[in-house]
């Protein structure tokens, strides 16, 4: 029996650049029949919230205020020279003018091949989010420890 082909990813950072570059190589990997798991940590987590804009959630007053600035997938900044949140518009629109998958393309693409997709409970409570507050295909939410089992074996990277 072969072995299986498994990537795992780290996604820890909510920039923009950084989930291109995570969805680049999910989709990437699964097209070739990997066996890919994203565990989203942190400021990771604003590429898989439910509501895409800038929202208050949570319970405290900090858990609000982090989640309203962090926003969501429409609002994630590049890394530099972010111009006020302008550039994202503009590096989308040369990745279209110049016919590479955009950003909502590759996670839907990665979604489409299977891609498996997991919420890091720790930075969940820390930041007051709830399972609801993400997409409907976050396969589960888990521990460090969990995730570290489950991609065992495989190549782990850290975005």
């Amino acid at each position: 029996m072969a072995d299986t082909k498994k990537m795992s990813l780290i996604c820890m950072s909510g920039e923009f650049d950084k989930a291109i570059a995570a969805f680049t190589l999910a989709s990437g990997a699964a097209a070739v029949n990997y066996e890919v798991n994203i565990f989203f940590t942190f400021w990771g987590l604003n590429i898989i919230k439910q509501k895409t804009g800038r929202r208050f959630l949570g319970k405290g007053f900090l858990d609000r205020a982090f989640n309203f600035m962090m926003g969501g997938r429409k609002t994630l900044p590049l890394s530099r020279l972010n111009f006020g949140g302008l550039s994202p518009k503009l590096m989308t629109g040369l990745m279209k003018s110049r016919k590479v998958a955009t950003l909502n393309e590759l996670f839907d693409a990665s979604l489409a091949l299977g891609v498996n997709l997991y919420a890091c409970e720790m930075a969940m409570h820390v930041l007051g989010l709830k399972k609801g507050d993400f997409i409907p295909e976050i396969r589960d939410v888990l521990g460090v420890a969990t995730f570290l089992e489950l991609s065992h074996g495989g190549e782990t990277l850290f975005i």
